[in-house]
């Protein structure tokens, strides 16, 4: 598999320069896909430092780097506290995470995640998980469906798709891609197709992967692996993902206000680093994927 097929990093340069503050140091690529930003960070390490990636997608072992200083862990990066430990590791110096759908994911057709593609009802990430979309569209009550598609998918007339898609259901199982997306069409104004869908997939594959959950428990231990000083960089893609990691930051937890003591002082382990960063036009042009993405840089003090 060509790597660089595999996954067009977003936003690297920055990404790795914000992670990497010492070359001897232990760092963690959360999201190794393609390999890209891993190949990255292990440019800019010296003889001694150290990188351990998670991927929970068998596709994306095929890209393991060969490299002394660097070992795949085939894995959720939901585990990652337990699986540093398994290593022997404590605490790291900086962890990146690209909380993207890989190119390759995407453009695999029997994957699923394409409104382009006629393929099985799927989506999951990780090819041996019990829940696919499949389950999701055929099995879900209306009301299930009506609020995953508005939770995270933000969708308007989510009850309605809803609806629509059960009474559909009830004469033949929605079993592709192809076959859902004419179930909503005539739902839907032709100038809104694409975006709606674009929801609805979004909405599903949430769910199937349980993503907001996934980043939820990994932005909670991130904070407690990093040592002082260390970098958490992320790459959100939706207001749902950026939300939690703003709040982390802001924060010290991925919802609610931070904790107080008895005088008021806020228990906020990380602070800010620098602004927001957005893609440059020149990327966006050429990776189409890069356009919605949000980098996030935050140091724990």
């Amino acid at each position: 598999m060509n790597k660089s097929n595999y996954h067009d990093p977003v936003l690297l340069q920055p990404s790795v320069a914000a992670l990497i503050t010492d070359p001897d140091g232990v760092y963690v690529d959360a999201t190794f896909g393609g390999g890209g930003h891993s190949q990255e960070i292990l440019n800019q390490l010296s003889s001694k430092g150290r990188l351990y990636a998670f991927d929970q997608d068998q596709d994306a072992l095929e890209n393991a780097l060969s490299d002394d200083r660097f070992t795949l862990i085939e894995a959720n990066f939901r585990d990652l506290k337990r699986y540093l430990k398994l290593y022997g590791v404590k605490e790291v110096t900086g962890i990146l995470a690209d909380f993207g759908v890989s190119s390759h994911q995407f453009d695999a057709e029997g994957r699923g995640f394409s409104i382009r593609f006629d393929g099985p009802l799927d989506m999951r990430m990780d090819q041996e998980a019990v829940l696919d979309a499949k389950k999701i569209v055929n099995e879900y009550s209306v009301q299930a469906l009506a609020d995953l598609f508005k939770l995270y998918g933000e969708l308007r007339g989510a009850y309605r798709v809803a609806e629509h898609i059960v009474a559909s259901r009830e004469e033949a199982p929605i079993i592709t891609t192809q076959t859902l997306i004419a179930v909503v069409k005539p739902l839907v104004p032709e100038r809104y197709l694409n975006k709606t869908l674009a929801q609805l997939f979004q909405a599903i594959r949430i769910e199937v992967n349980q993503e907001l959950a996934v980043i939820k428990s990994f932005l909670e231990q991130s904070v407690e692996v990093l040592h002082q000083n260390g970098r958490l960089v992320c790459i959100s893609y939706h207001s749902l993902e950026d939300r939690l990691v703003k709040n982390i930051i802001r924060e010290g937890v991925v919802e609610g206000k931070a904790e107080e003591d008895f005088f008021g002082n806020r228990n906020c382990p990380l602070k800010k680093v620098g602004k927001l960063i957005v893609p440059e036009a020149n990327e966006t042009k050429r990776n189409n994927r890069a356009r919605s993405a949000k980098l996030r840089i935050a140091e724990k003090q």
